[in-house]
């Protein structure tokens, strides 16, 4: 017997955060909501940061998700990117977990092999495959389609944690 959980995917961004709402019940999934959080490039850090803080917060208001799922950082070349792509993902850590959520994290190729069957794929085969796994779905940029996929990720490996525990 199952129950439908809400989920909130999160992939960090200074410049944009995407973000997805679905419902999970059983293998079933359904579309809610996805959209993304925009910070102003001009602004200086701190305020930038509290632009997300606040987009965030006021998502999960409006949707109140059961669980979260973000995206964990990768390191790329450029390592003040990298820092700063950090501390947009500690804001969409913080966030969830300031509203009593567990937050679970998933590595870039773990969402991708889970949505599209293969660790490297290209967003266009991201938005596809979202689209094929809720075709209701809609999304304004990569970021909130990346989003619902990190979601879906997390609804996979809830799904299959829970089978394993009824099994062991």
């Amino acid at each position: 017997m199952s129950h439908c959980v809400r989920i909130i995917g999160i992939d960090p961004g200074l410049r944009r955060t995407g973000w997805g709402v679905i419902e999970s019940e059983g293998s079933a999934l359904r579309f809610i909501a996805s959209g993304t959080v925009s910070s102003t490039d001009k602004a200086d850090l701190a305020a930038r940061l509290m632009q997300l803080f606040r987009g965030l917060d006021d998502i999960l208001a409006a949707h109140k998700p059961d669980e979260a799922a973000v995206e964990a950082t990768f390191v790329n070349k450029d390592a003040k990117a990298t820092l700063k792509l950090g501390q947009a993902r500690g804001i969409a850590m913080v966030v969830p977990a300031l509203a009593g959520l567990e937050v679970a994290e998933y590595a870039p190729n773990q969402v991708k092999k889970t949505v599209i069957g293969a660790g490297h794929g290209d967003k266009g085969q991201i938005r596809m495959m979202v689209k094929v796994l809720m075709p209701k779905a809609v999304f304004d940029t990569d970021d909130a389609a990346d989003a619902l996929a990190i979601a879906i990720c997390h609804a996979h490996q809830r799904g299959a944690l829970g089978r394993l525990m009824r099994q062991g």
